[in-house]
């Protein structure tokens, strides 16, 4: 290596055990520690999941948090966060809103595979409409919930009836009672539109769907599985027969239950695309909004990572999309994972948190301590190879 490098430290959070903030922090420090001339750019990242806030508000500087208190998902009020990111030369001001900490499943203490609702997203939407933003990011990562996006639809204006239309119960098990919509009621997107940023690639409905891929990890057994996905063709099949007589500014004509991320946070993706918000990967969106392929081109060396490394990362997650930066611009790609179970052969050296502290268990419990000590690794060179040997 060179006298001096110049460093810049990307990493995603470690779910359930460190946010992107203090995985980056803590590799930095181990990096500085190791090589003190260096420079170091922290760059926490995210790719549409829980610390996509986090991760902006620390990179863009102006950004300020706007608490709000809103309905979560087993229908309690929870106090939540949306971010205002100020405007530039070509974008006006943009409202960062994040389902993981209005509807987010880490908000229940009990899995509610069939009442759990997206409500307080769409109560976070709208005050950020109504503070007047001229752009939405909506990172959808980390749902509670299988609605297909209704409760957030609801909040932002559209009427989803039963039989005797009345509106139907919250959640993914009130879908099964969806006779009729009206979308007329429904806001206004902001004059810059909105993005919706997810790692997810999986269609709405049937094997690969919303249901049957997520349902089991929010508490829904074979049978809840087989009646959510009913549900939530029956609601695609609706919603397209409503577009065709709803008012033109309704975008309920484009949402495709097969396009790629229709399925992400329990079919919302399908949702908010009937509202007329595009979807796009989490990680490249973030990106952008961060600056990361500018500072990775002026970098040699850049450093990124993520709870589990395994064949799924290769599927729009931050370290496949930072790799495919720093080989774009020549720079050093290294990788700091929790676990790493699918060889890291795009990467130049990794070090895995789980080998450092002996067992999963153990480097998850504590994680700080080891990814300082990756960090340290990986400036002396003491990591392994994609070939796996020591560097």
């Amino acid at each position: 290596m060179s006298p001096t490098l110049q460093v810049v430290v990307a990493p995603d959070s470690f779910k359930g055990s460190a946010t992107a903030v203090e995985v980056a922090e803590a590799i930095g420090g181990g990096w500085r520690e190791a090589r003190p001339g260096d420079t170091v750019v922290l760059t926490p990242m995210a790719d549409g999941g829980e610390g996509t806030i986090e991760a902006l508000a620390l990179a863009i500087p102006g950004s300020k948090r706007m608490p709000i208190t809103v309905t979560g998902p087993a229908g309690e009020p929870v106090e939540a966060e949306w971010l205002l990111v100020p405007g530039e030369e070509s974008i006006g001001t943009t409202g960062v809103v994040e389902l993981a900490n209005t509807s987010g499943i880490t908000l229940l203490s009990t899995l509610r595979p069939m009442d759990a609702q997206t409500n307080g997203f769409g109560e976070a939407i709208v005050k950020a409409l109504d503070h007047g933003v001229e752009r939405l990011l909506l990172a959808i990562g980390g749902s509670a919930s299988t609605d297909g996006g209704v409760g957030a639809l609801t909040a932002l204006g559209a009427r989803f009836l039963d039989a005797e239309g009345d509106p139907i119960r919250p959640g993914g098990g009130g879908l099964a009672g969806l006779v009729s919509v009206d979308f007329s009621g429904f806001r206004d997107l902001p004059e810059g539109g909105a993005q919706i940023i997810t790692d997810v690639t999986n269609p709405l409905l049937a094997a690969e769907g919303a249901a049957a891929v997520f349902g089991p990890q929010k508490g829904a057994d074979v049978h809840q599985v087989a009646e959510l996905d009913r549900s939530l063709a029956a609601f695609a099949r609706i919603v397209g027969e409503a577009a065709q007589t709803t008012r033109p500014r309704s975008a309920a004509h484009l949402a495709d239950p097969e396009a790629p991320g229709a399925g992400a946070a329990g079919g919302t993706g399908f949702g908010l695309a009937l509202w007329g918000a595009i979807i796009r990967s989490g990680a490249e969106t973030v990106a952008d909004a961060v600056g990361l392929e500018r500072q990775i081109s002026e970098a040699d060396v850049v450093i990124t990572g993520e709870g589990r490394f395994d064949s799924q990362s290769a599927a729009g997650k931050v370290p496949s999309f930072v790799v495919g930066l720093a080989r774009k611009h020549e720079t050093f790609p290294l990788l700091v994972a929790g676990s790493i179970g699918a060889d890291p052969e795009d990467f130049a050296a990794s070090v895995s948190l789980s080998e450092l502290a002996g067992s999963s268990e153990a480097a998850m419990e504590n994680p700080l301590p080891f990814l300082w000590a990756a960090g340290r690794a990986l400036a002396n060179g003491g990591a392994k190879t994609s070939g796996g040997e020591g560097a």
